[in-house]
């Protein structure tokens, strides 16, 4: 950590997984979602201000890969990359993955570990890793892997395999569905943000 409370970037061992198969509807029922730009850009954007290292995006329908190559290619390569060079910066850093598997396999060949895998959801689960814990663990330069589902949330198979949970993210009311995209900026700034001091 510097002096203002902000890690050194590079020290920063912290990737994310947008995973939109497993996921479960609002019936419970699992599905694979369908991407959005929205999320790739915002989710990009916030991950690249946190330092985050890579933005894994999980899908294994080849339709949606291709869309997803699609918006890749106009802004790392072609007009987008010169005319909004701070988007470039940001969606360098995504990776597709066919699935959960081959997400883990190259998360643990490039820290050359396994990282410890947590996933997100709405709901309170068993599990818990406080936030404050999981700063400590990536201000000793451990290596961690944050899940966030699309759709209604990551399937029951999904959270299983996990490490843990990440606490919910709530208001003072009931109402508790935010986008994956706001999601991931409130858990990264948690997770990684300049404290106050």
């Amino acid at each position: 950590m510097n002096g203002s409370g902000a890690q050194n970037p590079a020290a920063i061992r912290v990737d994310i997984a947008l995973v939109h198969y497993p996921v479960v509807n609002k019936n419970g029922e699992r599905i694979g979602a369908a991407i959005t730009n929205l999320d790739l850009h915002d989710i990009a954007r916030a991950a690249r201000t946190f330092g985050v290292s890579t933005l894994y995006v999980v899908t294994p329908f080849q339709d949606q890969q291709a869309l997803y190559r699609e918006i890749l290619e106009h802004w790392l390569k072609g007009y987008g990359a010169r005319y909004n060079t701070k988007r470039r910066q940001a969606l360098s850093l995504v990776h597709l993955c066919h699935d959960l598997a081959e997400l883990y396999a190259l998360a643990e060949a490039k820290w050359q570990q396994r990282p410890l895998v947590l996933a997100t959801c709405a709901r309170p689960q068993d599990g818990i890793f406080s936030y404050e814990l999981v700063r400590e663990r990536i201000g000793r330069g451990g290596s961690i892997l944050l899940l966030f589902g699309t759709a209604w949330g990551l399937a029951p198979e999904v959270m299983e395999k996990a490490d843990g949970v990440l606490p919910p993210i709530s208001g003072p009311g009931e109402y508790n569905h935010l986008s994956v995209r706001s999601a991931a900026a409130i858990v990264l700034d948690r997770l990684l943000g300049g404290r106050e001091r």
